[in-house]
């Protein structure tokens, strides 16, 4: 009988307060760079070319600054940050309900309900990455493993930019040659404690009796590790947000291919968030009051600009409409721009709405059309219906 794929994901965004700082400053990406620290605090996340120089988080600036002298230091934007982590948390709750978030930067997702409308797994993993990296322009590890532990460390040894599966029947082949400081739950002074009793690596620790590591440790956490050493472990994963992690607030972002002052393209472009936030929305029973647009100039000059509306709606065209209206009072006639962003903020349940009916307007519209187009994409797939003004042209 062949094993099942596991279907426990560990996503974990790449150096993400970094990544997200480095969006607006490609001048810098071949750059060591610091986020935080200033002169006297501490680095909140560093990109990959100052870590080389050994630059952690949680490191005093000063000993970051003598380890990398020619690293960029950058402000945080913790605004952003938010922003960004809201957004790649809405692209996993697409794929399953089963989300826990562990930070701004990483959650755990069960997706063994969705592998019949999705694919496998690692299909999954790979759609995710895919989807994150072009709306949000940062890298992410994805983790795969039959349990929460796993695919923790596995994601950290996918690092950078990588996904690593474990599959049943390599369990302790991944697991025992690792040092044990790699298993979750062993700090600094628990592995101090294992390294005095002679135990470097899982393998070690596997193969020590319970009662060993109970005397040292304490019967719990000695019975723990020795489960977590074998790979058993049967924690599950329970739908949370993160204690920092927006929950009034839904939108998508999306970069050009080339800068455009084209009316009629970033238009388009504002149609199609429109209807992809929408569509969010109406999978999590949610509708909102405010419509925001972002709009990122050729410098990088960044500008927001909101309207809202006089009831909370779900409804595509009249998020578009309200996006398209904010854009047009802007008289960018000759201004190229990067990016362009469209978010609704201020959900609440779709059932508290109460819509006021308007004399003369038809039985049947926007609202219905929008959930016909659903039931199709559920059936058939993103592809299968959209505006027409999508519709490629020829």
């Amino acid at each position: 009988m062949v094993n099942p794929d596991p279907t426990i994901l560990h996503v974990d965004m790449d150096a993400f307060y970094a990544s997200v700082a480095l969006r607006d400053r490609p001048d810098l990406v071949t750059t060591p760079v610091i986020v935080g620290g200033g002169y006297r605090g501490v680095v909140l996340s560093a990109n990959y070319l100052a870590r080389a120089s050994g630059v952690r988080s949680g490191m005093p600036s000063m000993r970051a600054r003598r380890l990398c002298p020619g690293a960029v230091v950058i402000a945080p934007d913790f605004d952003a940050f938010a922003e960004v982590s809201t957004s790649i948390m809405e692209h996993f709750r697409r794929v399953t309900a089963l989300v826990e978030v562990v930070s701004l930067d990483e959650a755990f997702l069960d997706v063994a309900g969705a592998v019949r409308r999705l694919g496998s797994p690692i299909e999954i993993a790979e759609r995710l990455r895919a989807a994150i990296h072009d709306e949000q322009q940062v890298a992410c590890s994805v983790g795969i493993a039959g349990s929460a532990t796993l695919a923790k460390i596995a994601s950290r040894r996918a690092k950078p930019d990588g996904v690593l599966v474990v599959r049943p029947e390599e369990v302790t082949s991944f697991l025992h040659p690792l040092e044990v400081g790699e298993l979750w739950g062993v700090g600094e002074k628990t592995q101090q404690a294992l390294h005095r009793l002679g135990l470097l690596t899982v393998g070690d620790l596997a193969h020590t009796p319970v009662r060993t590591l109970s005397r040292a440790l304490g019967e719990a956490q000695g019975t723990q590790l020795h489960d977590l050493a074998w790979g058993v472990d049967h924690r599950v994963i329970t739908p949370r947000r993160g204690p920092d992690e927006p929950d009034k607030s839904m939108g998508a972002d999306e970069t050009f291919g080339r800068d455009t002052d084209d009316r009629l393209v970033i238009a388009r472009e504002l149609l199609r968030l429109s209807a992809k936030v929408s569509g969010r929305m109406r999978v999590a029973g949610v509708a909102g009051r405010t419509v925001t647009i972002r709009i990122r100039f050729a410098d990088f000059t960044t500008i927001t600009r909101s309207r809202s509306l006089a009831e909370a709606t779900d409804v595509s065209q009249e998020i578009y409409r309200t996006a398209l209206g904010l854009y047009d009072a802007l008289g960018l006639q000759r201004a190229r721009i990067r990016l362009v962003g469209v978010r609704v903020e201020g959900l609440m349940p779709r059932e508290k709405v109460h819509h006021q009916l308007v004399l003369g307007a038809r039985e049947h519209g926007w609202s219905e059309a929008d959930r016909a187009m659903d039931r199709a994409t559920r059936r058939f797939g993103v592809a299968a219906v959209g505006p027409a003004s999508l519709l490629p042209t020829r």
